[in-house]
């Protein structure tokens, strides 16, 4: 009897025992579903925040766009009617404006390559105030495909920024469309040559430029081009990119 007595209580144990293991892999399968949905839940949440805050900073206010025709290159000191002033695109000169900061205007036959080649160009008013223009020169880092200088000509607001095809107009150094714009066009991709460089080129000035022209004269060893395609470089080529180093006096890359 007592054996009898023990094989039912080992048998009621066993019962037990698979009972508890078959509640625990529930409680188990349950918690892992409810770990599983969560994380999705915050995967489809970290999203649906990203998707947000990308729209929101693609959201600038008092973004024009335009479309350019024609984009040659012509010859030095041809000079181009611009139907944006400041331009954002069109036909340009041959060799580009190196990226970099400027305390004197620079000539737009150059800047507008540089538009070309993926640049954000900022032009502000000559008088702006200092500490407007010190934000504004503060914004580029060696490497950025930045072109900033003052520019003399009429602006719809003290400061503008231009892509290729794109502008806004901002009325301080620190407004948060202008960082947007930078952000979102900088080395753009839907450029006509994206990826080329922004060194290599023309480091001088409007004036410096201007006074090459009147004397025949060269920039950085190379002669300006007189539309004979003599003095042009294939851009990307060695000698293109050693042409003519941005001189630290002018903010370009060293």
């Amino acid at each position: 009897m007592a054996k009898k007595k023990t094989a039912e209580e080992r048998r009621r144990k066993a019962a037990e025992l698979r009972e508890e293991r078959r509640r625990l892999e529930k409680r188990r399968k349950v918690r892992n579903t409810s770990l599983t949905v969560g994380a999705v839940v915050l995967v489809v949440g970290l999203l649906a925040f990203l998707i947000v805050m990308a729209i929101r900073d693609r959201n600038i206010a008092g973004l024009e766009e335009y479309e350019v025709g024609s984009y040659q290159h012509v010859a030095d000191g041809e000079r181009v009617d611009y139907e944006q002033l400041p331009p954002v695109g069109g036909n340009h000169w041959n060799r580009w404006q190196n990226c970099g900061v400027y305390p004197a205007p620079v000539t737009p036959e150059f800047a507008v390559h540089s538009l070309e080649h993926g640049a954000v160009w900022i032009n502000y008013d000559p008088e702006l105030d200092q500490e407007q223009v010190d934000l504004l020169t503060g914004m580029y880092n060696p490497g950025d495909y930045l072109v900033i200088s003052p520019y003399e000509g009429e602006m719809d607001a003290p400061i503008v920024a231009s892509s290729w095809g794109r502008q806004v107009a901002v009325e301080t150094a620190d407004d948060d469309d202008l960082r947007k714009f930078v952000t979102v066009y900088e080395r753009g991709s839907d450029v006509p040559e994206p990826g080329a460089a922004c060194s290599g080129g023309v480091s001088q000035t409007a004036e410096e430029v201007d006074a090459a022209l009147e004397t025949g004269g060269s920039l950085g060893g190379q002669a300006m081009d007189d539309g004979s395609g003599a003095a042009e470089e294939p851009e990307g080529s060695a000698d293109a990119e050693a042409s003519d180093e941005p001189s630290e006096e002018a903010g370009g890359e060293e």
